[in-house]
C-alpha cells in the first residue's frame, strides 16, 4: 500500500498545486492544500476557512489520498500486486471520487487486467464543468504511464 500511497502523492501534487488559503477548484468546488476539499472530522472546507500550514497541506493530502487508495483497492482488487497501477487509480479516485470509478467501464477494464483498454478509457476523463481541460488531459497521460508499465 505504501507504494501505491507515495505513487498517488507523487501524481496529483503538481496537478492540484499547492495553496495554504481556500479556493474554488476549477469544479467550483472550495479547496485547500494540495487539493482537499474536506478535512479529517468531517468539515468540508469553505472559503472562510484560515489558512493552513504546509505541514497541514501535506496531513490533509496523505488523509484523503489514503482513502483514495483503499476505495481503489475496494473497486479494483487485481490492483493489489500493482502498486503502479494502483497509485495511478487511486490519484484518479482523488481527482474524481470513487463513485465515477465504481460505475465505469475504467473499472471493468482494470479488472479484466485489459491495460490498453483502461487506459483508453481513462484518457476519457478529461472534462470537467462539460469542457475538455488541459489539465485533466495531462494528468490522465500521467496515469496512464503508470498503468500502461510492465
Amino acid at each position: 500500500m505504501m507504494g501505491a500511497l507515495e505513487t498517488a502523492k507523487t501524481i496529483a501534487k503538481p496537478f492540484e498545486g499547492l495553496r495554504l488559503k481556500p479556493y474554488l477548484c476549477p469544479a467550483g468546488v472550495p479547496t485547500i492544500g494540495f487539493g482537499s476539499t474536506s478535512y479529517p472530522d468531517g468539515r468540508r472546507v469553505t472559503l472562510a476557512d484560515p489558512p493552513i500550514t504546509l505541514e497541514r497541506a501535506e496531513e490533509l493530502l496523505e488523509w484523503e489520498m489514503r482513502k483514495s487508495v483503499s476505495a481503489a483497492l475496494r473497486h479494483c482488487p487485481v490492483l493489489l500486486l500493482e502498486d503502479g497501477k494502483w497509485g495511478a487509480i487511486a490519484d484518479f479516485v482523488y481527482n474524481l471520487g470513487a463513485g465515477r470509478l465504481q460505475t465505469s467501464t475504467l473499472r471493468r477494464r482494470i479488472n479484466q487486467r485489459d491495460w490498453p483498454e483502461a487506459v483508453r478509457e481513462l484518457k476519457k476523463w478529461i472534462y470537467g464543468g462539460g469542457r475538455k481541460l488541459p489539465g485533466l488531459v495531462l494528468r490522465r497521460e500521467a496515469e496512464a504511464v503508470y498503468i500502461s508499465a510492465r
